[in-house]
């Protein structure tokens, strides 16, 4: 039990230093953090075209478009958001800010680049540029959660957490808010509340494979490791399962030995792409 509880503490104060930047600052694009902790940020246009599923081929479509007229506010966001999902992100970002200056009342731009932004770690930038796409008369639940987790990664944690909320009276039990608050108990050591917290994203019929992660994150840093390894493998295919188990048995074994204890953890592989 003492071993247990050792684990459980070492890890708790490694993951609200080194991981915090991974687990609040992750884009949707490729191999996420322990989540995406925003969920998709969509935008509001409806003239905004569809992303092809492939990546590559909606950087390549929407490059095209946007390059023929760099001023078209449609072709820009949906070639930001091609560049995000594709994981350029420093690009992304650069697109939608030349975007947000040629129009800058376009709170769907405004949004893409709030979450340019956050995806770049710019934490400070993003809450402040996320403030001017919506507004207190008409908030965007998404909005609020992307600003919750910037306020997150700032230290903010209680400021934080009433986005959480505002976000949840739009949107009760929304696994993916809910999901960004389990991980804000979780990164100020309130392990409990992380783990209540998660397990009502969890038991959402929408929550997906990165709730589950972060909650067999939250189990294993509480010491219950067989839980966290059922819970980690759940709806994985195998391979998947087992690189994610191997990665979780290595944080949780990381105080054995100090001089690795200092690396960043490699929590990424403990969820799925977007």
């Amino acid at each position: 039990m003492r071993r247990q509880s050792s684990h459980a503490g070492y890890l708790a104060r490694l993951l609200a230093s080194a991981a915090v930047s991974a687990a609040l600052a992750a884009g949707l694009g490729g191999c996420q953090t322990m989540s995406d902790v925003t969920g998709a940020l969509t935008q509001s246009s409806a003239a905004a075209p569809a992303i092809p599923d492939d990546p590559r081929r909606a950087v390549e479509v929407y490059g095209d478009r946007y390059r023929a007229n760099p001023k078209d506010a449609d072709a820009a966001l949906a070639y930001g958001q091609a560049l995000r999902a594709s994981g350029q992100r420093a690009q992304a970002a650069a697109v939608l800010e030349q975007a947000t200056i040629a129009h800058p009342g376009n709170r769907a731009l405004l949004a893409g680049y709030g979450r340019a932004l956050a995806d770049n770690g710019n934490s400070q930038a993003a809450f402040d540029v996320l403030s001017r796409a919506h507004s207190p008369d008409n908030p965007d639940w998404r909005i609020l959660s992307v600003q919750g987790t910037a306020l997150d990664k700032l230290g903010k944690h209680e400021e934080a957490r009433r986005y959480y909320a505002s976000a949840l009276r739009i949107v009760p039990d929304e696994p993916s808010v809910l999901s960004n608050l389990g991980l804000s108990y979780m990164l100020t050591r309130d392990l409990p509340k992380a783990e209540e917290t998660l397990r009502r994203a969890y038991a959402n019929a929408r929550a997906d494979a990165r709730v589950r992660q972060n909650l067999a994150l939250v189990v294993g840093l509480q010491g219950r490791f067989a839980e966290a390894e059922t819970i980690v493998k759940a709806d994985l295919p195998a391979d998947e399962a087992t690189a994610n188990v191997g990665y979780l048995k290595e944080m949780l074994n990381r105080k054995d030995n100090p001089r690795t204890g200092a690396r960043t953890v490699p929590v990424a592989a403990l969820s799925q792409g977007d």
